[in-house]
C-alpha cells in the first residue's frame, strides 16, 4: 500500500513521509490500515522490533486526531517517554500539538487539554485517573507500546487497570496495543475488542543461531566461521568480527559485575579499530560521563568509552545511561555489555546481539530466562537503513548446548502474558484507587469494574475474583482507607489521600503506624491490631500500650506540644521497611554491625522494634536500618564515592533511593497533615524531606534553596563564612569568589540568584585565607571486608 493511498490522515503527514524517502507501508502497516487503524478501529499489533509498529501508532493517532479527537501514547520508561516525544514534535508543523507528562504524582496535568497527543508513562496515566483529570474523558485513541509488560509483576497490573479504566470512562474508545513478543496475542485482542495483526516479518533479515568453537550455527542449517583467537572469550571473537564489517554489538549479560567486566575487556577489543576522529568524540564523551558523578563507577564507565566500550545497568545515573544510550544510537560507541534493562524498550539497535549470559541467579539459584525477556534482547538486532543484516547470538559451551539453545530459544515462541494483577501489592493498590477515585462505589460496582481487566478474562477459577475482592476490601477496611455500609463503599479521607499520593497502602500503614508512636497515641488510627485477615495481607497497627512504649525520644528538646521532633534517621528507617522502598540487604559480617548501630539508635526508631529471636522480622529491621543509614549518609554530607563504595551500589541506586525518600515523606508529611498530628512531628518531617532532597546538613538548608547552590558548593560557602542567603547579598564579593574556587560566572549567578542588587565580580579579587573544604566525611564506621554486590535491589 502507498503511503499516499492510506485514508484519514493529514496530508501534511504524508508529505512528510515522503521526505523521509517512506513512499509504501510495510506489510504489517499495510494490514493494520486493511484492518481499520485509521478508522477508529482497535488494534492489537503484534510484530517484530524495526518493522514499524510507531508508524501503525502515529497513523492511529494522527487519524484520530484529524476526526477531531485526542491521542494518549503509553509507555513503560521515562527514557522512552522522551524519545517518542522527540519523534512526535515533528507533527507540530503541520498544527498537531504534542505534550509529555512523567513525573508529579499529585497532578491533573490540566495543561494537556489542549495538546492533540499526549505521551505519558502507565503509571503517569494512572495517577491522572486517581486525580480525575478532566480531558481523559475527550480521549478518542490510547495507544499501548510494549503491551507484553502486562506480565511484569510490577509495571503490568498498572497498566492492566488504566487500560480498563479508560475504556470505561470513554466507551468507542480506539485502543492500539503494541508489542514484538507475544504469545498470546489473540487472548490480548479479544479482552480490547481489537482486530489483530501478527507478523514475522522485517524490513532486513534477523538471523539467529548459537555460537560454539570456531562457527555460528544458525536456524536454517547454515553454518558461518567466526574465529575466536587461542586464550580468547568467544564474545571478543564476536565483537571483532562485527567491527570488522563496520558494526556495532550488543552484549548481554546476567548481572552489573559482569556487565562492568565485560566493558572493560571489550574495550580492549574496540580501541584498534578505532580512527582519530572516534577517539577524540570518545575522549570528550569520556569527561562527560566523569562529569555526572563523583563515584567511581563514573571514572570505570569514562575509561571504558574512552576506548569505545560501555556497560549499562540500573545502577547508573539516569544520566550515565542516557549518554550511552545516545552514543550507541550514533555508533559512537561500538559495543555495550548490559543487563536486560536495556531491552526494555529503548532504541538501541545493534548489527550484532550477543546472549552471553541467558540464565540468572533468582535467589535459589541459577534460572533460565524467559523465551519473552531472550526475544526482546534479540530484537535489538538489525536496523533499517543502517545494517544490511541483523544477527542474534547465544553462546554454547558444549554441542549438548547447541541443540538446548536452538530449542529453548531459537526456535520457541514467547511465553503467554498473564495478569499479575491479584499479586501483592498490586491488588489493594489498584482497589484502593478504584475506590476512591469513584470507579465504584459498591462491592456490585468494584467486581463489575474488576471483570472488564485481563486478570477476570483469564481467571479459570470460579468464584475466585470475589474472594480476591472481597479479602482486599476487608483490609482496607480494617485499616481505616475504605469505610462499608452494608454493599456501599467509599473511601476515607487518609484512604483518599494514599491513593491520590499514589502509596501502597501497607506502606501508608506503616508510616501511620510510626507517626503514631511519635505522638504517643493510645488509640492506632487504623484502628486494628496486628493479624492476617483472609487475604493474607498483614496490617501494622498495634496496641495502645505497645504504642505508647515506642514514643521516640530521639531529640530531647521538647518544642512545646510536649512531643519530640523525629530524627531524620528514625524516619527513612520507618520509610525503609514500606513496601515502596527496596532495602539494602545484609551481606557477611552486617547483621553484627547493624545489630549494633540499632541498639546505639534504638530510641530514635518508630515503632515497636521486633526481638532478635523473631529472625526474619530482626533481619528485615537491620537491612531497613542499613538503608537508612545510607540516606542518613547523604543527608550528612558524605561523598558520593564514599557512600557507593560503603554500601556497594551504583549512583543510579543511590540517587534511586535519595528520589523514593524524598517522595515518601512528602506523603508522610501528607498524612501527618490528615492526621492532624502535632507540628513537631510534622516540622521534623519537613527537614528530613529537605535534607535527603538536597542531601545537606541542617545548617545548609537555606543556601541551597538558591538556585545554582547545590550540596557542595553550600558548603563551600559556609565554611567561607556565608550561612544564609542574607549573607550574599551582602557579604564582600571576593569572599563569595573565594569560596566558589574563582569562579565570577558561578559566583555573579549564584549572587544574583539569592537578590544581590549588582552581582558583578568585574575587577574583584577572590579573598585570600577563605576556607573552601568541604570534606564532612568520616570513615571510621567503613566497613573493613570486601563489598559483595547488590542485586536486590530491583531492576538490575
Amino acid at each position: 500500500m502507498k503511503t499516499a493511498d492510506v485514508p484519514g490522515v493529514p496530508s501534511a503527514f504524508v508529505d512528510q513521509l515522503h521526505e523521509q524517502g517512506i513512499e509504501e507501508l510495510y506489510p504489517p502497516q499495510a494490514a493494520a490500515v486493511e484492518a481499520g487503524v485509521t478508522d477508529g478501529q482497535s488494534l492489537v499489533a503484534s510484530v517484530p522490533t524495526a518493522s514499524g509498529k510507531t508508524l501503525i501508532a502515529q497513523l492511529a493517532m494522527l487519524s484520530a486526531v484529524q476526526r477531531g479527537g485526542k491521542a494518549l501514547y503509553i509507555v513503560p520508561l521515562r527514557a522512552l517517554a522522551s524519545e517518542k516525544k522527540a519523534e512526535f514534535e515533528a507533527f507540530e508543523s503541520f498544527g498537531v500539538s504534542v505534550g509529555v507528562t512523567t513525573g508529579n504524582y499529585e497532578s491533573d496535568g490540566g495543561w494537556l487539554a489542549e495538546k492533540d497527543i499526549v505521551v505519558a508513562t502507565s503509571e503517569k496515566v494512572d495517577s491522572l485517573v486517581r486525580n480525575g483529570a478532566p480531558w481523559l474523558e475527550d480521549l478518542t485513541c490510547v495507544v499501548a507500546d510494549e503491551v507484553h509488560l502486562i506480565d511484569d509483576r510490577n509495571r503490568g497490573p498498572t497498566l492492566e487497570v488504566t487500560l480498563a479504566k479508560l475504556r470505561q470512562t470513554n466507551p468507542g474508545l480506539q485502543v492500539v496495543a503494541l508489542s514484538a513478543t507475544v504469545g498470546n496475542a489473540e487472548d490480548i485482542a479479544e479482552w480490547l475488542d481489537a482486530e489483530l495483526v501478527d507478523s514475522d516479518w522485517r524490513p532486513i533479515e534477523l538471523r539467529k543461531g548459537v555460537h560454539y568453537g570456531q562457527a555460528l550455527h544458525f536456524d536454517d542449517d547454515t553454518k558461518r566461521e567466526v574465529p575466536v583467537r587461542n586464550g580468547e572469550k568467544q564474545t571478543a571473537g564476536l565483537v571483532r568480527d562485527t567491527l570488522s564489517e563496520g558494526g556495532s554489538s550488543l552484549v548481554f549479560v546476567n548481572s552489573r559485575r559482569n556487565a562492568e567486566a565485560a566493558a572493560r575487556r571489550l574495550g580492549d577489543v574496540v580501541e584498534p579499530f578505532l580512527d582519530a576522529e572516534e577517539q577524540a568524540a570518545l575522549a570528550d564523551l569520556a569527561e562527560e560521563i566523569r562529569d555526572v558523578s563523583d563515584a567511581e563507577t563514573s571514572d570505570d564507565l569514562a575509561d571504558a568509552v574512552a576506548k569505545g566500550a560501555a556497560f549499562h545497568h540500573a545502577g547508573l545515573a539516569r544520566e550515565h545511561r542516557s549518554l550511552v544510550e545516545d552514543a550507541f544510537r550514533d555508533r559512537t560507541l561500538k559495543v555495550v555489555s548490559a543487563t536486560p534493562t536495556l531491552a526494555a524498550g529503548v532504541n538501541t539497535p545493534s548489527r550484532r546481539v550477543v546472549v552471553r549470559d541467558w540464565r540468572r541467579y533468582d535467589g535459589t539459584g541459577m534460572q533460565p530466562l524467559s523465551v519473552l525477556e531472550v526475544h526482546q534482547m534479540m530484537g535489538r538486532a538489525g536496523r533499517p537503513g543502517r545494517d544490511p543484516y541483523g544477527e542474534a547470538v547465544l553462546l554454547a559451551n558444549s554441542h549438548e548446548d547447541i541443540e538446548e539453545l536452538q530449542e529453548r530459544y531459537v526456535d520457541a515462541e514467547p511465553e503467554d502474558v498473564q495478569s499479575k494483577l491479584a499479586v501483592e501489592p498490586a491488588m489493594r493498590t489498584h482497589v484502593l484507587a478504584t475506590i476512591a477515585s469513584g470507579f465504584a462505589r459498591t462491592r456490585e460496582g468494584l467486581l463489575s469494574f474488576l471483570e472488564q481487566t485481563l486478570y477476570a478474562s483469564q481467571s479459570t477459577e470460579e468464584g475466585r475474583l470475589e474472594r480476591v475482592a472481597d479479602s482486599v476490601v476487608d483490609y482496607l477496611v480494617q485499616n481505616g482507607f475504605v469505610e462499608r455500609d452494608g454493599d456501599e463503599l467509599a473511601a476515607t479521607n487518609v484512604g483518599y489521600t494514599v491513593s491520590m499520593l499514589y502509596l501502597d497502602p501497607m506502606s501508608a500503614a506503616t508510616i501511620i503506624d510510626g507517626l503514631e508512636s511519635i505522638a504517643g497515641a493510645t488509640e492506632p488510627t487504623t484502628e486494628f491490631e496486628a493479624e492476617e485477615t483472609t487475604a493474607g495481607f498483614q496490617t501494622f497497627s498495634r496496641s495502645g500500650d505497645e504504642e505508647a512504649a515506642a514514643v521516640s525520644t530521639a531529640d530531647e528538646s521538647d518544642t512545646g506540644d510536649g512531643v519530640d521532633k523525629p530524627t531524620p534517621l528514625g524516619l527513612y528507617q520507618l520509610l525503609s521497611r514500606t513496601p515502596d522502598m527496596y532495602e539494602l540487604y545484609l551481606k557477611s559480617g552486617d547483621r553484627e554491625e547493624y545489630t549494633e548501630v540499632f541498639y546505639e539508635r534504638e530510641t530514635e526508631l518508630l515503632g515497636p522494634a521486633p526481638t532478635e529471636y523473631e529472625e526474619d522480622r530482626f533481619e528485615d529491621w537491620l537491612s531497613a536500618l542499613k538503608t537508612a543509614r545510607m540516606l542518613e549518609d547523604w543527608a550528612d554530607e558524605v561523598d558520593e564515592d564514599r557512600i557507593t563504595e560503603r554500601y556497594d551500589v551504583g549512583p543510579g541506586d543511590l540517587r534511586g533511593k535519595v528520589e523514593t525518600a524524598e517522595w515518601l515523606l512528602g506523603a508522610t508529611e501528607r498524612i501527618a497533615g490528615e492526621l492532624d498530628l502535632p507540628g513537631p512531628v510534622t516540622v521534623g518531617v519537613r527537614e528530613a524531606k529537605k535534607r535527603v532532597q538536597d542531601g545537606v546538613r541542617e545548617e545548609l538548608l537555606e543556601l541551597v534553596s538558591v538556585r545554582e547552590v547545590g550540596r557542595k558548593r553550600a558548603r563551600r560557602l559556609y565554611d567561607a563564612g556565608i550561612e544564609d542567603r542574607e549573607a550574599l547579598r551582602t557579604v564582600e564579593k571576593s569572599v563569595v569568589l573565594a569560596a566558589l574556587g574563582d569562579r565570577p560566572k558561578t559566583a555573579e549567578t549564584i549572587m544574583q540568584n539569592a537578590g544581590r542588587e549588582d552581582p558583578s565580580v568585574e575587577g574583584v579579587d577572590p579573598a585570600s585565607g577563605v576556607a573552601t573544604s568541604s570534606s564532612t566525611d568520616d570513615t571510621s564506621d567503613e566497613p573493613d571486608d570486601e563489598p559483595q554486590s547488590q542485586t536486590s535491589l530491583g531492576d538490575f
